[in-house]
C-alpha cells in the first residue's frame, strides 16, 4: 500500500503545494544581539525622521529623484 503525498480538497482539486516546515524556537542564536530589535527601530525611526525633514525642507521625496 502507498501512501499519497497529495491532499485533495473538497472540491476534487488537489494540494501539490510542498509541506510547510514546523516553526521552531531557538532560545540562544549565537551572534544575534538581544537589542538588536531595538536597534533596528531606533534607525527606523531615524530614517522616517529624515525623510519628513527632506520632504519638508525640498518639497520631494527623494531630493533630486522625485
Amino acid at each position: 500500500m502507498t501512501s499519497s503525498t497529495h491532499v485533495t480538497t473538497e472540491y476534487g482539486k488537489q494540494n501539490i503545494f510542498a509541506r510547510e516546515v514546523p516553526t521552531q524556537l531557538i532560545d540562544s542564536y549565537p551572534g544575534y544581539s538581544e537589542d538588536a530589535e531595538k536597534t533596528n527601530g531606533r534607525w527606523a525611526m531615524i530614517g522616517i525622521t529624515a525623510l519628513l525633514v527632506s520632504y519638508v525642507i525640498t518639497g520631494q521625496i527623494i531630493p533630486g529623484v522625485f
